[in-house]
């Protein structure tokens, strides 16, 4: 890289009126081609390019610190069998990582501080009385259906108050710049669940109910012996395994709660489960599907026999477009239960999505668009670039397929932009996000929208970033565990791969990421892993909201079938990645 400044020096003199004003015309979209620099951009209005923060740079950088972190204390179990309720328990120690650069002596005295932000994934924030879910797959499969499930909502407002609470970065103390999402931030692709969504991470206030107001209406109140029945006498099989009864749980579960947004600025990248209805099925085109999302029915109890063959079929992705679910559907049509009809169950289509975004209202702590812009919604596309920092760019990624199934893949014309935008930007570092992993870019179904495109999967994305110097990391979620994996390339050419945990299933993480260089012929990258501000200890007589998200850790720590792997090696959570300068 020919120029190298630190995030605290390049912020100095940038204030946050320039900031939100300007960090949306430094998107590219790839429907226009628009490059960096903000006189190339049709929506630039400033000289200069800005950094993307909202917090006053300090006069200079913080100590080293881990309160607040794992690397002070994790949630862990106080007792040793059946139902264990979680406390405080040690933190995970930060381990280096020498794989594709050997690191030296006297670098932490040395280094400067690139970049800094905080990475959420996979929060899945759920309308778990939505007609269409799939619950009753349980009845093969344990894990299909999570008793916390009702409480994704407080649960992703605590995550967003630890942010909020974090003093900087924890490994150079340099501020943070930015959240980005990298996908399944909804779960059904609902608009109730894109409504909350972008409240949760702008501000305001939720009300996780649709249907009747304050009557919740699932699989909890069912009296089905299959679901954790948490108000009721009902020995189901949950209740079976030590989870509590718990009188007001649905009541609390379905009131309203606040968040108080971001304190920084915040990007989303595109998940599976934001894009198609289940995440799984390109069916926002079946009048059938469209009406019973919003419609007065809901299936609850299948035999495991049938819950294994529409399991089999989403997995193998036989039924990409949905035509077996929705045969599925009508052939249980005689089980099915009577509930409220609500519009706003309604699936979205990738206009809501990114009308959303653009939509002022939730623009929070900005930027406008939250890295989208209306070059995307003419265009139809989900990709961008924006600047993190004078040396740093970020490269967001669309790698969902609308032709359906939940593994991903990109076609041409985006694989193309992304090998165009790194070489136009070879004198910047570049942070690459995505919902979907190297390994789980696997599905080459071509898109509705783009039937003569080819479409390329993780093996070709890696060999695009490995051919250009500057890729640092490309940083991703999807498969709820955290992965570490080192990417070589011949000329040395390297980068790492993240892949961080869900905020869903156990250990419910988020992660930040510091980029700096040791001004020795490397760069090192410190993964620091976050849980939410809710306390590890949790008090059955309080479901307040705090009460709650402390609850919802411990259940999905407790719930049946869940991997315990989850939260990886000591080498996938709090790292040192070191690499050589391009």
């Amino acid at each position: 890289m020919s120029r190298t400044r630190s995030v605290t020096a390049s912020a100095t003199g940038v204030n946050r009126r320039t900031v939100l004003a300007a960090a949306g015309a430094v998107s590219l979209c790839a429907g226009a081609g628009y490059a960096l620099r903000p006189t190339d951009s049709q929506a630039a209005t400033t000289a200069g390019t800005p950094v993307a923060r909202s917090r006053q740079a300090t006069a200079a950088p913080l100590a080293p610190y881990t309160k607040g972190t794992t690397l002070a204390s994790v949630a862990a179990p106080r007792n040793g069998s059946g139902y264990r309720r979680l406390g405080d328990g040690p933190g995970w120690q930060r381990v280096v990582r020498d794989e594709l650069a050997a690191p030296k002596s006297g670098r932490a005295a040395r280094r400067t501080a690139l970049a800094a932000f905080v990475q959420f994934t996979d929060l899945h924030l759920m309308d778990v009385q939505h007609p269409l879910r799939l619950e009753y797959l349980r009845s093969h499969d344990v894990h299909a259906w999570r008793p916390h499930e009702a409480l994704t909502v407080p649960g992703a407002i605590s995550l967003v108050e630890r942010v909020n609470a974090l003093r900087g970065a924890p490994a150079t103390g340099a501020p943070l710049h930015f959240v980005m999402t990298t996908g399944d931030n909804t779960d059904n692709n609902a608009r109730s669940e894109l409504e909350w969504f972008m409240k949760v991470m702008s501000g305001g206030r939720i009300t996780p109910d649709t249907g009747a107001p304050g009557h919740y209406e699932g699989v909890q109140n069912s009296g089905l012996k299959l679901y954790w029945q948490p108000g009721s006498a009902t020995r189901d099989h949950d209740k079976a395994l030590g989870f509590p009864h718990l009188e007001e749980f649905l009541a609390a579960a379905i009131r309203e709660v606040r968040s108080p947004g971001l304190a920084l600025p915040w990007y989303s990248t595109v998940g599976n489960h934001d894009a198609l209805p289940l995440g799984c099925y390109g069916s926002h085109a079946d009048p059938y599907l469209a009406e019973a999302a919003v419609g007065g029915k809901k299936l609850m109890d299948v035999s495991a026999a049938d819950a294994k063959k529409l399991q089999d079929a989403i997995k193998h992705a036989t039924d990409p477009k949905g035509a077996g679910y929705r045969d599925f559907l009508k052939a249980h049509a005689r089980s099915m239960r009577s509930v409220t009809p609500d519009d706003r169950r309604a699936p979205y289509t990738r206009a809501d999505y990114l009308k959303a975004h653009l939509d002022p209202a939730y623009q929070g702590h900005g930027p406008a668009g939250h890295g989208y812009s209306s070059a995307n919604l003419d265009a139809g596309t989900q990709y961008y670039a924006f600047r993190i920092s004078d040396d740093v760019i970020g490269i967001s990624l669309d790698t969902t397929d609308a032709g359906g199934h939940y593994e991903g893949s990109l076609g041409t014309a985006q694989l193309k932009w992304l090998d165009r935008t790194l070489k136009d930007h070879k004198d910047s570092y570049a942070v690459v996000f995505s919902h979907h992993t190297s390994k789980t870019m696997t599905n080459t179904r071509p898109d509705p929208a783009r039937p003569g495109e080819k479409r390329h999967g993780g093996a070709e994305v890696v060999s695009v970033l490995s051919a250009h110097a500057n890729v640092l990391a490309w940083v991703n979620g999807h498969i709820h565990k955290n992965v570490v994996t080192p990417h070589r390339a011949p000329g040395g050419r390297s980068f790492w791969e993240i892949s961080t945990a869900s905020h869903v299933d156990h250990p419910q993480l988020a992660r930040i990421i510091e980029l700096a260089d040791n001004k020795d012929g490397t760069v090192s990258l410190f993964t620091t892993l976050i849980e939410s501000a809710a306390p590890h200890r949790t008090d059955y007589a309080d479901l307040s909201q705090t009460g709650l998200a402390a609850l919802y850790r411990e259940l999905s720590y407790n719930a049946p079938g869940a991997s315990t792997t989850l939260a990886g090696t000591a080498s996938d959570r709090n790292t040192e990645l070191v690499l050589k300068k391009g």
